[in-house]
């Protein structure tokens, strides 16, 4: 996984919670670097997954609920380190509805070794947009709050829905645009 979304769950950890906090997790989670991530690095989903499950068990949150925040505040991170990927956007369906042949493709130019999910779109109105979404690693709950971070960005509000498919690691993703 790209190290961006290490530096970033710390960073979210520090600023909501505290430094110390940040450190008692890495600690805890026993990382194979010690937690010295770099944004630029790769390293295994492993490594997120010893994170997560310290903090649910120091939360008492589950972790999909996790996953969300920590989506919604990767986004604001994302957006502000890549404004030239949200140029000329005008909406969160905009975002999503360019996420593999635009905004993925420039990603891995970035980074061409980047693990990324795969968001088909299947459906597209003014207000609503359906997509596929496939990651090995079922992050669809992160999926899920970098849409609503999306949608924050936008200052416009979204209803979304998913559902498994039958085919494994596959989720249908519904959104619509809700009126102001």
């Amino acid at each position: 996984m790209l190290g961006i979304v290490f530096t970033s769950l710390v960073e979210m950890l520090e600023d909501n919670i505290s430094p110390e906090f940040a450190d008692e997790v890495l600690v805890e989670a026993n990382l194979e670097n010690d937690g010295a991530f770099t944004a630029v690095g790769y390293y295994p989903f492993s490594e997120l997954q010893k994170i997560m499950v310290v903090l649910v068990n120091k939360t008492g949150r589950p972790l999909n609920d996790l996953l969300y925040d920590y989506g919604k505040y990767l986004f604001t991170v994302l957006s502000a380190g890549h404004a030239e990927m949200m140029a000329n956007r005008q909406s969160v369906l905009e975002i999503l509805d360019c996420l593999d042949d635009d905004i993925h493709v420039q990603v891995r130019k970035l980074y061409p070794d980047a693990d990324l999910p795969s968001f088909k779109v299947l459906e597209r109105t003014p207000d609503t947009i359906k997509m596929e979404y496939h990651s090995m690693h079922d992050l669809y709950a992160l999926a899920e709050g970098l849409i609503d971070g999306a949608a924050a960005y936008f200052s416009q509000r979204v209803e979304h829905h998913v559902t498994p498919t039958e085919v494994p690691h596959t989720y249908h993703i519904d959104v619509k645009l809700l009126a102001s």
